[in-house]
C-alpha cells in the first residue's frame, strides 16, 4: 500500500490550512459489505476463527470496541466479527490521504497519532450517544514492534467514565505472526484467532476508580506473540522470517554496537563483532557460536529499553538525525519539502529544515509515546512529530533509529511525569491523587 506524495516548496506546504472538522459519518452498508468481501480471501488463508466471551453483558450496543494493533489484518478481522453492524473506526489521518471520501463512508474518523485531540472525544461521544453506533479504537495507537502490547496512555479509564457505554475488547493471536511490521510486509502462513469479550459494563465503570479501570485495560492488553508461538508450537517456515529483524533488535546484545545489525533470511548478524544468531521456526534466537544472550525477542527489546534508560540517566542520550521531511496538512497528499535535521534530547524534539527554519519543537511531556513506523507506505522507516494542524514525517538517512527514538520518548515521558508529581505533591500520592496527570482526559489514538 502506498500514499500519494507531492514535492512542493516548504512555504507552500506550511501555508496549507488544515481541513475543517467533520463529525463521524454514517458507514454505508455497500462499502461495509465491500470491505467484508475483500477480507474473505486473507482471513480464509489464516483459517481465522474467533470466540465470544461474556458478550451478553454488552447488550445490543452501542459499545466502545478496543482492539490490539498487531498487523494490517486487524481491520479485516474487525469486519468479520462485527459485520453487518455499522460502527465508526478511529483511524490515523494519513489513512485518508487521496481517498478521504471512501474512508469516511467506510466509517473512519481521523485523528493524529500521539497528538492531543480533544475534538476526537466529542466525535466518539457523537457516534455512541447521538447516532447509536459503536466505535472501534486501537488504544495502543502504534503497531506492536516486538509482538507485545505497546504502551497505553495513563488514565484511559477517565475516558471510559465519560463515555458510559459497555467496553468490548478484541484481542488477536497470530495476527502479528502472520505479518509482523518489521518483516518487510511479508505474509506468513499462520492461523489467526481472536477473543471478543465484554470487559466492562457501564455500572462497573461507574463503580471503579480510574486507576482500577486502567489496571483492567493493562491486564486485557497483556500478550506476547513470540511466547504464544512457542507455547502453541506454531512453526513459521518461511525462509525470510528474519528479514528486517534488525529494526527491532538494533543494538547488538554481544558487543553493544548500534545500527550494525542485519536481519536477513533466517539469521540476525552484527557486522561490528561478527556474531550471528539463527531465528528458528518457533520464534527463538540461538547464537551460532557462544552465548545466546536473549533467545526470546521481547527480552532483547526490553534490554534495549534498559540501555536507553541508562543513557538518559547518565546524560548521554541524544539523537541527531539527517532526515527527509514530509508534511501532512490536508487529505490531498504528503508534501515532501526537502531535508532537515531531527534532534532528540531529554528536552524533547526539535525539527529544523535545511534552510535553517525551526519547523517544530515538542517537549517530553507532549505524549506518552511516539508515532514511529517501519517501511511506512513503502517509503521508509519514519518518525512523526507534530500538532493538530500539521504532522511532520521524518525519514532518517541513518539505519535502524526509529525504535530507539520511540523507547526514549516513552522513558523521557515517564521521567517528566514523575518529576511533575514530585514538584506538585508534598505527600505520598495515592492512585487517585490529582497530581498523577495534569491533562484532564487522555486522548485516544488510532
Amino acid at each position: 500500500m502506498k500514499i500519494k506524495t507531492k514535492r512542493v516548496p516548504l512555504a507552500q506546504a506550511m501555508a496549507i490550512k488544515p481541513p475543517k472538522h467533520k463529525h463521524p459519518g454514517r458507514p454505508w452498508f455497500l462499502f461495509r459489505t465491500l470491505v467484508r468481501l475483500l477480507s474473505i480471501g486473507e482471513l480464509r488463508a489464516t483459517k481465522f476463527t474467533y470466540e465470544k466471551v461474556d458478550m451478553e453483558r454488552a447488550g445490543k450496543g452501542p459499545y466502545l470496541i478496543l482492539m490490539n494493533h498487531s498487523s494490517f489484518l486487524d481491520l479485516k478481522i474487525a469486519s468479520k466479527i462485527f459485520y453487518p453492524k455499522p460502527y465508526n473506526i478511529v483511524s490515523t489521518t494519513d489513512g485518508l490521504v487521496g481517498k478521504e471520501w471512501l474512508m469516511r463512508v467506510i466509517g473512519c474518523t481521523p485523528t493524529q497519532k500521539f497528538v492531543p485531540d480533544i475534538s476526537l472525544i466529542g466525535d466518539i461521544q457523537y457516534a455512541l450517544h447521538k447516532k447509536k453506533r459503536s466505535v472501534l479504537m486501537y488504544p495502543e495507537a502504534g503497531y506492536s514492534f516486538d509482538g507485545c502490547a505497546t504502551t497505553l496512555p495513563r488514565r484511559l479509564g477517565m475516558l471510559l467514565k465519560r463515555l458510559k457505554v459497555p467496553v468490548v475488547s478484541v484481542i488477536t493471536q497470530g495476527a502479528f505472526l502472520h505479518q509482523p511490521l518489521y518483516n518487510e510486509l511479508h505474509m506468513r502462513k499462520t492461523k489467526v484467532t481472536a477473543t471478543v469479550k465484554c470487559i466492562l459494563t457501564p455500572d462497573e465503570i461507574a463503580s471503579k476508580s480510574v486507576a482500577e479501570l486502567d489496571a483492567i485495560l493493562d491486564e486485557t492488553f497483556n500478550f506476547d506473540a513470540f511466547a504464544y508461538q512457542r507455547q502453541h508450537h506454531i512453526p513459521i517456515k518461511e525462509d525470510n522470517r528474519a528479514d528486517g529483524l534488525n529494526r527491532i533488535l538494533y543494538r547488538c546484545a554481544s558487543c553493544g554496537a548500534e545500527g550494525q545489525m542485519e536481519g536477513k533470511g533466517t539469521t540476525l548478524t552484527c557486522h561490528h563483532c561478527g556474531k550471528t544468531y539463527v531465528l528458528d521456526e518457533y520464534g527463538m534466537l540461538e547464537a551460532t557460536e557462544g552465548e545466546t544472550e536473549f533467545p526470546h525477542i521481547p527480552d532483547w527489546y526490553h534490554w534495549e529499553r534498559d540501555c536507553v534508560k541508562r543513557e538518559i540517566a547518565s546524560g548521554a542520550y541524544q539523537m541527531d538525525l539527517d532526515v527527509e521531511i514530509g508534511i501532512l496538512a490536508d487529505y490531498k497528499a504528503l508534501y515532501l519539502v526537502g531535508n532537515g535535521r531531527l534532534v532528540h534530547t531529554p528536552d524533547g524534539f526539535t525539527l529544523t529544515h535545511e534552510n535553517g527554519e525551526v519547523l517544530h519543537t515538542q517537549p517530553p511531556t507532549y505524549s506518552h509515546s511516539l508515532n514511529a513506523d517501519y517501511f511506512w507506505y513503502e517509503i521508509g522507516d519514519v518518525i512523526c512529530v507534530g500538532n493538530k494542524d500539521r504532522l511532520f514525517y521524518c525519514f532518517p538517512r541513518e539505519k535502524d533509529v526509529v525504535t530507539k527514538a520511540r523507547l526514549a520518548t516513552e522513558e523521557l515521558y515517564t521521567l517528566a511525569q514523575a518529576s511533575r508529581r514530585s514538584r506538585r505533591c508534598t505527600t505520598e500520592c495515592s492512585p487517585e491523587c490529582p497530581c498523577i496527570e495534569e491533562t484532564p482526559t487522555p486522548t485516544p489514538q488510532s
